[in-house]
């Protein structure tokens, strides 16, 4: 994991047990946002773990049924080799 998804992780976790038992936990999709949030951190990276962590938390809304809503796969890189390419 990179310094900034740790520090991203870091703050994920101090708003789970910092900020919401405070507030409470209203989440309509399943993981729940900050089990998305971590997860996508650590698959992606920072960057693109945020993205997909704020596209999440903006989906959430009345309007929106919410249900089952994975972190999708981290796609290969460009460029990498696998196993089976290498012999």
């Amino acid at each position: 994991m990179s310094p900034a998804a740790g520090v991203l992780t870091v703050a994920v976790h101090a708003y789970r047990y910092g900020l919401r038992p405070i507030i409470g936990s209203h989440c309509r999709f399943h993981p729940h946002c900050s089990d998305y949030a971590l997860e996508a951190l650590a698959s992606h990276g920072a960057a693109r773990g945020t993205w997909l962590t704020a596209r999440r938390i903006l989906r959430c809304h009345p309007w929106n049924p919410g249900g089952w809503d994975p972190v999708p796969p981290a796609s290969p890189r460009i460029g990498a080799s696998t196993a089976r390419e290498n012999g």
